[in-house]
């Protein structure tokens, strides 16, 4: 008699470090941490820390690259050597780390004033000594917290953090054992906000989900940033209340 055998699809039910699908790792967030930065900042979210320090305003040489009407940003991001979980990050500036250094720029501007700083520059230099994914929302977290602490004139902070889909299921904050998941889709979505007014200065996506599922996620993501906005606040009220002490 031939027997048939019926294979299960297994799909992806629980996440390996027993976390709502909603639910991001542990959080922490500190701001003032190095002495001779203007404005600087750390952010944890897991295993994966980021440093942001911030040098300006100040006049930009050469001249040439000067603008007039207002101040320039720019931001520095990099992964230091054995920083990562995959393979190893090769020192120096690679084609990954300038499209991340661009792409966080793109989501601080918006909540920068630089009106007031014709022909200066605000360098932002974000490092990043270990990363278990998400190192690029943890990078615009930390910044958007050192440009705060320097005194930079903001409309608002940045916060940011990834979701996506692994297989059937949407989820916040992908860890690395579900970036790299081989059993079915996988979809990662970074994603910064302004929240005290819900405007998204970050979106990007590698991977595919249908567009109700987008949105939805969109919704899950502005959520936590939410989260994530109060315990940046947190940090810059707990410095400067040391210091009134």
């Amino acid at each position: 008699r031939t027997q048939k055998l019926k294979i299960e699809k297994m799909t992806y039910k629980q996440r390996i470090d027993g976390r709502g699908f909603d639910e991001t790792r542990p959080i922490e967030a500190k701001v003032g941490i190095i002495a001779r930065a203007d404005g600087s900042a750390m952010f944890r979210i897991g295993n994966t820390w980021a440093y942001a320090a911030v040098y300006g305003p100040r006049n930009l040489y050469p001249k040439f690259m000067q603008n007039p009407e207002r101040g320039i940003l720019r931001c520095n991001y990099n992964m230091m050597p054995f920083s990562s979980t995959g393979e190893r990050v090769r020192p120096g500036g690679s084609r990954r780390s300038k499209e991340i250094s661009l792409v966080t720029e793109k989501a601080l501007l918006p909540v920068l004033n630089l009106d007031e700083y014709p022909n200066s520059v605000v360098d932002v230099f974000i490092e990043l000594p270990q990363t278990e994914a998400g190192s690029r929302c943890a990078g615009i977290c930390a910044a958007s917290m050192a440009l705060a602490d320097a005194g930079l004139e903001m409309r608002d902070l940045v916060a940011a953090v990834s979701v996506g889909k692994v297989d059937d299921k949407l989820l916040v904050d992908l860890d690395y054992s579900e970036e790299s998941y081989t059993d079915g889709n996988v979809a990662d979505i970074p994603i910064a906000v302004m929240p005290n007014s819900g405007k998204i200065t970050l979106l990007q996506m590698d991977g595919e989900v249908k567009k109700e599922e987008l949105m939805k996620l969109i919704e899950m993501g502005k959520k936590v940033c939410m989260n994530i906005y109060g315990i940046q606040k947190k940090a810059l009220k707990e410095k400067y209340q040391d210091v009134e002490m």
